[in-house]
C-alpha cells in the first residue's frame, strides 16, 4: 500500500474552491463541531427546540435544556447539517454517546426488555 493509500484511509475529501482538499480526522471533526455552534444560533435551531420535545424519549424539557444531537456522530462521520441533529435532553444525549441510530434502537430495545 502506498503512502497516498494510507491518507485517504485516514481523511476525507473536501471540496474547497473548486479543488480537493485532504483534511485530517481532527480538521474535519473541529469543522464540524464549529458548524454546529453555528447553527445553534439560527432560527431553524430555535424552532427545533420550541416545542421543548425530546427527539428520542419524547420527555417534555424547557427548551433550553435541550441539546443538539448529531443522528451520525462527528466521531463516525456524521456531519454538522440539519438532516442529522436533533433536539434531545441531555439525558438521553449522554446515553447515547457515539452511538448509530441502529445501534440507538438496540439498546432502547434491551433496556426495555430488562425492565419488562
Amino acid at each position: 500500500m502506498s503512502r497516498r493509500d494510507d491518507r485517504r484511509k485516514d481523511s476525507r475529501r473536501h471540496r474547497k474552491g473548486g479543488a480537493d482538499v485532504c483534511m485530517d480526522p481532527e480538521a474535519i471533526a473541529s469543522h464540524e463541531k464549529h458548524r454546529a455552534r453555528e447553527l445553534r444560533s439560527t432560527s431553524w435551531w430555535r424552532k427545533k427546540t420550541a416545542a421543548g420535545i425530546c427527539h428520542y424519549c419524547g420527555a417534555s424539557v424547557p427548551p433550553s435544556e435541550l441539546t443538539m444531537d448529531h443522528l451520525i456522530p462527528i466521531s463516525r462521520g456524521g456531519t454538522s447539517e440539519r438532516y442529522n441533529i436533533v433536539a434531545a435532553c441531555k439525558d438521553c444525549n449522554n446515553r447515547k454517546k457515539n452511538l448509530l441510530p441502529a445501534e440507538w434502537d438496540e439498546y432502547l430495545k434491551s433496556i426495555k426488555i430488562r425492565t419488562s
